[in-house]
């Protein structure tokens, strides 16, 4: 159901992702919310996900560290500002190779005949913090873990 999109108007601070995904959005938001979920779908396949924290609450914090086969490791953590299930999560996303550059991230899940179509929104601290997210490759990144994601989901 690859129906990613991927919207970043020029001169913004935010690009939207939109994703369609077979499945309740209860086990959707229970995929982002979830430790045991997250390390199933979240990032490359060809990486492990280690879910250090995981607290998905307003004030509770999120830590991933991506381990690729050849050991290298990148940490992501926030902050979380909302959880509100099924239909919204909202938290903070920092690259710990690039401290001091946090994104507000926005996941909006809403249901309809039995699918979720989630709407994924980073607003950027600045247009060049945006763009710098755009040339990391995080549209074939977010593909790839949004496909994972839709396996995973499969399997119910």
């Amino acid at each position: 159901m690859a129906d990613l999109q991927v919207v970043a108007d020029p001169g913004t601070q935010q690009i939207v992702v939109t994703r369609s995904f077979a499945a309740p959005r209860e086990l959707v938001f229970k995929a982002f919310t979830d430790p045991d979920a997250v390390r199933r779908w979240w990032g490359l396949r060809d990486s492990e996900t280690i879910v250090d924290e995981l607290e998905a609450r307003p004030g509770g914090r999120w830590r991933f560290v991506q381990r690729s086969g050849d050991g290298d490791e990148n940490g992501f953590h926030g902050v979380f500002h909302e959880a509100t299930a099924p239909e919204r999560i909202v938290y903070t996303f920092e690259w710990e190779g690039l401290p001091g550059h946090v994104l507000l991230e926005t996941v909006t899940l809403e249901e309809q005949d039995g699918k979720t179509h989630m709407t994924d929104t980073s607003v950027f601290q600045s247009v060049a913090d945006r763009d710098g997210m755009l040339q990391s490759g995080m549209e074939s990144g977010a593909a790839e873990s949004f496909d994972r994601l839709d396996e995973y989901l499969a399997k119910g």
